[in-house]
This record gives C-alpha cells, structure tokens and sequence, in this order.
C-alpha cells in the first residue's frame, strides 16, 4: 500500500510545481485540469499522511508491549495498538477507493433530458416533478443549470425537456439517475381517486468537447423555424429556433430557449454533440456491465430504475432494493443519500475487481 502511495506522493510533487509556472497558469485549459487533478491527489496525500501516522502507531506499541518494562505505558500502548488496528482496515479500504482510476467522463458537465412516458398528461405532470427535484438538487450541490429546449404538457409539467447542468463532477454524480422513473398517486386529472403508474424517462449524457467528436459540416441538416409557446402559439416571429438533424444516425437536436439564432445553433451543437457521445458511451458502458454484471452502470437506458409511490410516501430504487420512507423531501430534491448508496454499490464492485492489484 504504502509503495504505491509513494508514486502517487512523486505525481503529486510534479503537479505542486507544474500550477506555479507562468506558461501553465497562462494556459487556461491546461491550468484547470491539473488544479483538478493537484485536489484529488491533495486528498490521498491526507490519507497517506493518516496511514503513515497509524502503521508508526502500531509498530511503537508493539516495541513496547515486547519490551514490557514500562508498566505504566504498557496500558497505553496496547490501547493504542487496539485503536490503530481497528482503524487502519478502513482508511485502507477508502485509500483503495481513491486508488481506483477514476472514470474520465465523471468531471464532465451534463446534458440530461427528461421525456413524458406512459401516462398521458399525468406522465408530463411528473416530467415536470422530476425537472423540480433535479434543478433544486442541482442548486444544493451550488451547481448551474439551464435550459435548452422543451415542450410543455397541455395539463402541467413537460412532454420533454432539456437543460444542461455545470459544475463540479457533474456526470460522476447525476450518471446514475439515467433510466425510466415511474410514479404511482392520484393524478389531479382523475376524479374518482384511483391510483395510476405514468413514467417519465431520464437521460444523463455527458457534455461532449468539440474534440470529443468530430461532426462533419455535410453530415447536418440545419432548420431554421420560429420559437412556439404552449399551445403552438408563436412567441417569436423570428426564426431564431434551430433544429439540427444528424444524417449518418437521424439524430435530432434542437434549441429555441435563445432570441439569437447563433446562440441558440451553438447550443443545439452542443446536444447533438452530447448524443452522439453517448451514443458510443452506452455501447462501452453495455460492455462493462456485461463483463462486471454491474448493478448500477448498464448501458441500458430503457430500464426501470425507480418507483415513487405517494400513496405510501415511498421511493425505491429498483437497481439496489434501497426503499426510503421521504417521499416529499426526495421529491423537493434530496436525493443525495440515494445517490449515496448508489455510488458505494458502484466503489464496492470496483473494489472486487481491483481487490488482486493490492
């Protein structure tokens, strides 16, 4: 363990030097990526410090325990063996975590896009709900979102959506609420007050670079058209809206939140750029989860992922068996402590799978 915390301690060396030359401050892009990766390493240096603080630990009581002259600290240092034993498992699980490289797509902002499912208007209703739950969320975490595009339900909520989320370790967080999310109450539309299931689908595709993905020019079809309000009716008469269509794959992209037609072209470019990313994302993801039998990282986006029962003030997530009794905060955006147990299923497996590198 500690050997390999030395490497790191050498790569953490070269970073702390590289952020203070004037040509790497000077390049923006490259400053940001090693400032990032100067704070992950900044943490496993605290834990190495911690490790190195225990294994001197252990091995001073265990000098003294076998010398046994001292009678007064023989006490003491079987107490701290003790203490230093039941510790040290644990730092080196969380150091084994750390050591596990991370997923490059994990600090990449998002473009999540949730569309009404099964359920008519109630199903709307609810993509309007889940929209709530993820932007306050997002607000929690200090994080920005904005939207993109949507299209309003003719009862509330939204028949789709799309907005785009930035911050810090964006998809590594939000990548495990891709999937099909199904509610089960009273819909405001049913008079006789029956319980029905509508659903709504949630994708999570992270932001693409222009590098990320090349998009040839004659592979587009650019459309321009007038922004519409609920209804159809027409709140621009300008044709500033901008709809973009992939060629190769039939990918659609479009954005009409903008006045500009150039602002709101670069950002249709960033979706579609985004999908097809994810495109080639989900096929290695599939891979994965089929050699891992991963729980919660399948490539498959059509999955029922989570159930909100309001009758019963429930949520479950289906991927973990985890069901939580707070309905009405997760709904006004709590949702970290599933994300939470999501993600210490998700450290768990990787563990097992690193558990003969260590």
């Amino acid at each position: 363990m500690i050997e390999k915390l030395n490497i790191v301690k050498q790569r953490f060396d070269e970073v702390s030097d590289l952020i203070i030359q004037p040509d790497i401050i000077s390049d923006q892009k490259k400053y940001v990526q090693l400032n990032k990766e100067y704070k992950d390493l900044r943490i496993l240096m605290d834990k190495r410090e911690a490790y190195i603080e225990l294994s001197n630990n252990i091995s001073e009581a265990e000098e003294i325990i076998a010398d046994g002259s001292d009678t007064e600290m023989l006490e003491m240092a079987k107490m701290q063996l003790d203490e230093a034993k039941e510790a040290l498992p644990k730092l080196e699980d969380e150091i084994k975590v750390l050591l596990i490289p991370k997923d490059p797509e994990d600090a990449k902002d998002v473009v999540m896009e949730i569309r009404a499912g099964t359920g008519g208007d109630e199903a709307s209703i609810f993509a309007g709900d889940l929209y709530r739950m993820y932007a306050k969320y997002c607000e929690s975490k200090g994080w920005r979102t904005n939207i993109i595009d949507l299209s309003e339900g003719t009862s509330g909520g939204y028949k789709e959506i799309h907005f785009e989320v930035s911050g810090e370790e964006v998809y590594g967080t939000l990548k495990f609420e891709a999937g099909v999310h199904r509610v089960q109450r009273v819909p405001q539309t049913e008079t006789q007050g029956r319980v029905h299931t509508s659903a709504a689908t949630v994708m999570v595709l992270p932001e693409a670079e222009d590098f990320d993905v090349q998009i040839e020019p004659k592979d587009v079809r650019i459309d321009f058209f007038c922004s519409s309000g609920p209804g159809g009716q027409s709140v621009n008469t300008t044709y500033s809206a901008v709809r973009l269509t992939h060629i190769p794959t039939g990918l659609v992209a479009q954005c009409q939140d903008e006045k500009s037609q150039h602002k709101n072209k670069d950002k249709a470019f960033k979706v579609l750029r985004s999908r097809l990313y994810d495109l080639e994302l989900a096929k290695r993801q599939e891979e994965d989860a089929a050699k891992r039998n991963s729980q919660v990282s399948s490539g498959d986006r059509s999955a029922k992922i989570r159930t909100y029962n309001y009758p019963q003030g429930r949520v479950t997530d289906h991927r973990i068996g985890l069901t939580l009794y707070d309905l009405q905060n997760i709904i006004n955006g709590d949702i970290q402590k599933i994300i939470d147990e999501l993600r210490l299923v998700e450290n768990t497996e990787k563990l097992k799978e690193a558990s003969e590198i260590f």
